[in-house]
């Protein structure tokens, strides 16, 4: 992006703020941080406390930033025993567990603690990740200063409703969500699919892409161990279908399991592989009584478990991107995902893998059949995805968003100067 932040004036980051910067990234010298000046206020409902693609891609962020010479601040619930370690500083927001998913916690409110450090650490633009009670405050804090606010979209929560047998919610979330981000200035949408259903409902009309990048050290077709298979009791021989993803009702295992169903109808052969936790694993263990459950798998790890797989099965309507469409494709592991958001932009339909439309369980049994009874078809597709996932860089992913605060920052100081 160049440097040119002099020009965006940023106004001289305080001493503190100048402090954060260098020590969260030492190695970083002062002529080579484009950013330095940049100061981001990043609002999340969750950071690190319970491990999903959104907090990481948000955490991949923060560290790019901070390798450019930025200063961040991170505002989000805090726990005594974090999933992971996050990146930034990170300053507690007040929180209570959300109803019925307790894993989950709800910022409520911007709290004494962190108005104070708003207060000292001046940031110059603000980033909410999620359309909580908190980030509602932390937009009307920087309204009131004349701050630009970016939002980034990781989910469809509008769609959550229709897990949990209550529908007729949807309407009403999508009104709220429109109020939430027509008071930002911009958005960011991890897929261009998404920016268009955001287009479309009217959410925002200034939408860049931040699309997800893949680490290809450890997603790659070289992870696949067979010993590792034969370790779960599956032989050589046998094609396993693979989940991967957090075990909740809204990643479609209701669908992935009735699709299932008809395969065993069929008589198709096959072996099913579950990678991930979460607190519907017992429901879905009970669904698929002859699947294997490896449970949470991180770094290599994960990319082992994903290449042990011949298909990826992605039923879900909820993802804006699908980080785990873009790590099977690494992996040179053909998709049958749902014609959604997130899917769309990734996987080329007949080519890289099958797009079904959402719900339809005998569309998604064939899909799931042709690739069962094929390893050359599996194997074609499997490389067509692998060179697709060749095109998502980290670096130039993030860069993207970093471009986007530095053309807030400037058009809001060009509308005070006029």
């Amino acid at each position: 992006m160049g440097t040119g932040m002099e020009a965006a004036d940023m106004n001289a980051a305080p001493a503190a703020a100048e402090r954060d910067a260098q020590q969260a990234a030492p190695h970083v010298a002062p002529q080579d941080a484009p950013l330095r000046g940049l100061r981001v206020a990043l609002f999340s409902g969750n950071y690190n406390y319970v491990r999903d693609g959104a907090n990481q891609a948000l955490n991949r962020l923060v560290g790019y930033l901070q390798r450019q010479g930025a200063a961040v601040h991170v505002y989000a619930p805090k726990v005594k025993n974090p999933a992971f370690a996050s990146m930034g500083k990170l300053i507690g927001l007040p929180s209570i567990p959300m109803p019925g998913r307790g894993e989950y916690r709800v910022p409520m409110l911007l709290g004494r603690k962190a108005r104070i450090d708003l207060k000292t650490f001046k940031p110059n633009v603000v980033h909410v990740s999620s359309p909580d009670f908190a980030a509602h405050r932390a937009v009307s804090w920087a309204r009131a200063r004349r701050l630009p606010v970016l939002a980034s979209v990781h989910t469809r929560f509008d769609t959550y409703p229709r897990y949990y047998n209550m529908a007729w919610l949807e309407p009403v979330l999508t009104a709220l969500l429109r109020r939430f981000y027509r008071r930002c200035d911009a958005l960011v949408a991890p897929s261009e699919s998404m920016a268009q259903v955001l287009r479309e409902e009217r959410m925002s009309y200034d939408i860049s892409l931040w699309s997800r990048g893949v680490d290809r050290a450890i997603f790659n077709p070289g992870r696949r161990d067979l010993e590792w298979r034969r370790g779960f009791g599956i032989a050589d021989d046998e094609v396993v279908i693979g989940f991967l993803g957090r075990l909740v009702m809204e990643k479609g295992l209701d669908v992935f399991s009735d699709t299932i169903d008809q395969l065993v109808r069929r008589g198709v052969p096959h072996r099913v592989m579950v990678v991930g936790e979460g607190p519907a694993r017992a429901w879905f263990e009970a669904r698929l009584p002859g699947a294997v459950f490896t449970g949470f798998q991180g770094g290599k790890d994960l990319g082992r478990a994903v290449a042990a797989m011949d298909v990826l099965f992605n039923p879900s309507v909820t993802e804006t991107f699908g980080n785990v469409t873009l790590e099977a494709m690494a992996c040179a592991v053909p998709v049958v995902a749902a014609a959604a958001t997130g899917s769309q932009s990734l996987v080329t339909d007949g080519v890289s893998g099958r797009l079904i439309t959402p719900g339809a369980l005998h569309d998604f049994a064939e899909a799931l059949r042709a690739y069962l009874a094929d390893p050359d078809l599996r194997a074609r597709h499997g490389a067509a995805g692998e060179l697709r996932a060749q095109d998502f860089s980290w670096d130039a992913i993030n860069q993207v968003v970093a471009d986007t605060y530095v053309r807030l920052i400037r058009q809001k100081n060009a509308l005070r100067s006029a």
